[in-house]
């Protein structure tokens, strides 16, 4: 089977090699960290029990935060290391933990690559946010007697379809899987559907409630309101992780809105998903002639401080989205006015925030489904129907305000996922 599947991704690999390559060149992307998915990966304390952890890209990360924290609390004997398959995950998970544990690059599947890391590693217990299941890693894990933990586990709609296509081969794999941890019924009845055993699954709720904090202030965010002279009477419209031709509609949307006197004083932030879009959006906003300010250009000095107290605020910055989130009169979540699949609302929510999102948030319909129950957050349609409820919310504050109450209220109920499953991990680790 080993050599089977290594046969595989040898054809696969000779595929999208042209791929690979051009996002190389154009876009900068997987420049780096090839040591370490070639399986050359370090420890800093190779004596200890090692616990090694993976989160695929920048949600996953942020998602491992309170068990990464749990962990170090509860087992300060054992090493943690942290693997990551995206650039933007691995810049997070550095900004992270980096202080304390190795972050690295996740090892291509190949078996040799895969036996190179395992045995430089050499984990007591393997754990996978969400989900990340790769053959290979699976039998070798088998094969050092590292049991395999998935943590806040979930199955999309999309890798759904996928898995129920090639269940004949993928139960497999997933019944060597040694728990999961899923994060609702729904998702333990679709990694049953795909080939899990019953008594392999726990529901353990959603840690994306527990990583989200409950405050209305984030570190750094006042620097950044002085730095982009950001009125503390003024109303700001933040549009965050947006997506492919969904920048395009917040700009038209935010032009209507500045044609009525009423909102003279909103403000838009817009802070796209993928850092290689940056420079689209930027055009995009100097196309229709508004003014611009690069985030980017004000931290590095190629601006001076004195800048436009009104103009559009572009996000071309890793890291500082939760601090445009804690200055925000009001929440659009991006990626969901176009079939993207959504990002996390749940932040937004906790901060105390108007959340807005539109119909494409597949990816996160727990959240989603748990917001509108309580009324915790604002579905809209389409481009009109985003117009309208701007114009309610900002004219309406204590309607505004009364969603943004009902959204954190929604979070605190929720949480508690992070005890449930330090709860089942730790049965792996004593003794």
């Amino acid at each position: 089977m080993i050599f089977l599947v290594d046969c595989l991704y040898s054809l696969v690999a000779v595929l999208i090699a042209p791929i690979i390559l051009y996002r190389m060149v154009r876009h900068q992307r997987y420049c780096s960290g090839w040591s370490q998915r070639l399986g050359r990966i370090t420890r800093k304390n190779p004596g200890k029990k090692c616990i090694w952890l993976h989160a695929v890209s920048v949600g996953e990360v942020n998602a491992a935060r309170t068990i990464v924290k749990e962990l170090e609390t509860k087992f300060p004997d054992i090493e943690i290391v942290i693997s990551t398959t995206t650039d933007t995950g691995f810049t997070r998970a550095s900004n992270l933990f980096s202080d304390k544990f190795q972050v690295f690059f996740f090892p291509l599947d190949f078996s040799w690559i895969m036996l190179t890391a395992f045995r430089n590693i050499r984990p007591t217990l393997c754990l996978l946010m969400e989900l990340e299941v790769w053959p290979n890693f699976v039998q070798i894990a088998q094969k050092f007697n590292s049991p395999i933990v998935v943590v806040n586990g979930r199955i999309s709609d999309k890798s759904f379809n996928i898995y129920k296509m090639i269940k004949p081969i993928g139960a497999k794999f997933f019944q060597k899987l040694t728990l999961i941890l899923a994060q609702t019924d729904q998702y333990a009845e679709r990694f049953k559907q795909i080939g899990c055993p019953d008594e392999k699954i726990i529901v353990t709720g959603s840690l994306k409630y527990d990583t989200a904090q409950i405050t209305d202030k984030d570190d750094g965010a006042d620097q950044l309101a002085t730095q982009l002279k950001i009125k503390k009477d003024g109303i700001l419209w933040v549009a965050g992780a947006t997506g492919n031709d969904e920048e395009q509609i917040i700009l038209s949307v935010y032009c209507e809105l500045k044609q009525d006197d009423r909102f003279r004083n909103l403000r838009l932030a817009i802070v796209p998903r993928k850092p290689e879009r940056f420079d689209n959006v930027a055009v995009l906003i100097q196309q229709i002639d508004l003014p611009l300010i690069r985030l980017s250009h004000l931290k590095n000095g190629s601006i001076p401080q004195e800048t436009d107290s009104q103009a559009v605020i572009l996000g071309d910055t890793m890291g500082d989205l939760r601090k445009f989130y804690s200055l925000a009169t009001i929440i659009f979540v991006g990626r969901s006015l176009v079939p993207m699949g959504g990002s996390d609302m749940a932040e937004a929510a906790a901060l105390g925030k108007c959340t807005v999102f539109g119909p494409h948030a597949f990816n996160f319909r727990h959240t989603v489904d748990a917001l509108l129950a309580d009324e915790g957050a604002i579905l809209v349609k389409d481009k009109n129907d985003l117009l309208k409820t701007m114009q309610k919310c900002l004219t309406k504050p204590d309607f505004a305000k009364k969603i943004a109450q009902a959204g954190q209220n929604v979070i605190k109920k929720n949480q508690g996922a992070t005890e449930k499953s330090i709860e089942q991990i730790a049965k792996f680790l004593n003794g």
